[in-house]
């Protein structure tokens, strides 16, 4: 006997899980949905930009899913409301992500099932970087953390002097990223010894870029730093219109223009 059915836009062709009194789903209306397991009565959805047909996972109300336009997600289970800044980084069949709850989760990124949690200080708004077998990825406790990406152990942590909501790069064995203490760092991306760091005039949440040995970064100083990748030296910068905000320069490597986006709107 049917108890009730409960409409989406479009086909369900993905499983449903069910979690504190909630049954989630995903549609090729491009939408998750969350109805009452109950009375079938739609408590929130939550839009994507193409159908989603994986099954959600539900790790300490967080539910992660992920979407055919390439998006891992992270939502409250509770509201259906977006976590954090972090987005996912994706390397040998799995998904790494940093949750609200002050966590490094990896997920299967087939089956969406969970492989491990790491827990990172507090407040990650870094994303992840995933280079030989390493996790990289910076917290609001002023730490840079790498973390072995098969098990989740902790190799090791470096402190800057600020909050780090830059994503860190990797390149030639060395880390790099920047703080909200104004400073460019880099760390040997094996120890986490520091080789170097640059100050700029105020914080850095963009993340860096590295090409042809000078390593690209913005800061709000309303300034784009173009700066020796390997020993830290100055070699230019150049005046934006606006604060250089999360968003990361861009090198087109065939005329080495070097593309760099502003909180103002511009594209310069």
């Amino acid at each position: 006997m049917q108890i009730w059915a409960a409409p989406t836009a479009s086909d369900v062709e993905g499983s449903a899980a069910i979690s504190n009194g909630l049954i989630y789903v995903g549609s090729d209306d491009g939408r998750l949905y969350a109805f009452n397991v109950n009375t079938g009565a739609q408590n929130w959805t939550f839009s994507t930009g193409e159908p989603v047909l994986s099954i959600p996972t539900i790790v300490n109300g967080i539910l992660y899913f992920g979407s055919f336009d390439g998006y891992m997600y992270a939502v409250n289970a509770g509201a259906g409301t977006p976590v954090g800044l972090s987005s996912p980084a994706v390397s040998n069949g799995i998904v790494y992500v940093g949750g609200s709850d002050n966590n490094l989760y990896a997920l299967n990124a087939v089956s969406g099932s969970l492989e491990w949690t790491a827990p990172i200080g507090f407040g990650i708004i870094s994303s992840p970087t995933v280079v030989n077998g390493i996790v990289y990825i910076g917290s609001a406790d002023s730490s840079l953390y790498a973390i072995n990406a098969t098990t989740g152990a902790q190799v090791w942590s470096a402190a800057t002097g600020g909050q780090i909501p830059s994503s860190p790069l990797v390149a030639g064995g060395i880390v790099y990223v920047g703080s909200l203490d104004d400073k460019l760092y880099t760390f040997d991306a094996g120890t986490g010894a520091l080789k170097w760091s640059v100050t700029t005039g105020d914080e850095i949440e963009s993340s860096p870029v590295v090409s042809n040995g000078t390593v690209y970064i913005g800061s709000h100083d309303n300034f784009l730093y173009a700066i020796d990748a390997a020993t830290g030296t100055l070699k230019w910068r150049t005046a934006t219109n606006a604060p250089i905000d999360l968003s990361s320069p861009v090198v087109l490597t065939f005329n080495g223009t070097v593309v760099r986006p502003g909180i103002s709107g511009d594209v310069q």
